[in-house]
């Protein structure tokens, strides 16, 4: 009697991803040494970016103020889903062209790699978002309390941040005394940002109703 072959389904991805390369090589220890001086030019234009998407609607009635979240298009995309049930492409072409420019610049400032950022290149910084079907995979209701349920991802990423903080000083020396970032303190950096990746995916960028996992991996 021949054995039943069995096919296993992996479970299907978030629909917001984030890996980065590892640079495995020595890293500049010049730029490293500076890099909170350096990177001051491509913060001002990231800060730049998001001012520019939180007036966007400074003549809409004075809710300008509440119109995006660090640059991200949020309040009028609660409003679309809740009341259209649509999520237009642009804002999400617009969104996760914010993001993955937002991600290379952290990426660089946390000294995960000493390319300076690219407004338009992907570089090493691979950030994907899945444009979703709001009809078929948005809850109308839901952009009104995505942020609230999640609340205990907020305590959680308030620690992990504050520990992605000290392994950065870490990595500083340790790129300077040898000019490469420890492999177990980068994996933590990126698992760090994968995870607030997730949270963002779900409470601002509004692409899914997924609640994220509490986890590091991918």
């Amino acid at each position: 009697m021949s054995a039943v072959p069995t096919t296993s389904m992996a479970p299907p991805s978030y629909p917001a991803t984030l890996t980065i390369d590892y640079p495995d090589r020595e890293l500049n220890r010049l730029t490293s040494f500076f890099r909170i001086f350096v990177a001051i030019p491509i913060g001002i234009i990231l800060g730049l970016l998001g001012n520019a998407a939180l007036n966007w609607g400074a003549n809409a009635g004075g809710w300008h103020t509440v119109l995006s979240v660090g640059g991200i298009l949020f309040l009028p995309l609660v409003l679309m889903i809740l009341f259209r049930n649509k999520y237009p492409k642009w804002w999400f072409d617009w969104n996760l062209a914010f993001t993955k420019f937002s991600y290379r610049v952290i990426s660089y400032v946390l000294l995960l790699r000493d390319e300076y950022p690219s407004t338009e290149e992907e570089q090493a910084v691979h950030l994907e978002l899945i444009y979703p079907e709001a009809k078929t995979q948005l809850g109308r209701g839901w952009p009104l309390i995505k942020w609230f349920l999640a609340i205990p991802h907020y305590v959680v990423l308030f620690f992990l941040f504050l520990a992605m903080f000290v392994v950065a000083i870490i990595a500083w020396f340790a790129i300077l005394f040898t000019g490469h970032y420890p492999r177990g303190l980068f994996d933590f950096t990126v698992g760090v940002l994968r995870w607030a990746l997730r949270v963002s995916a779900y409470a601002f960028l509004l692409i899914t109703d997924k609640y994220p996992a509490f986890s590091l991996d991918a």
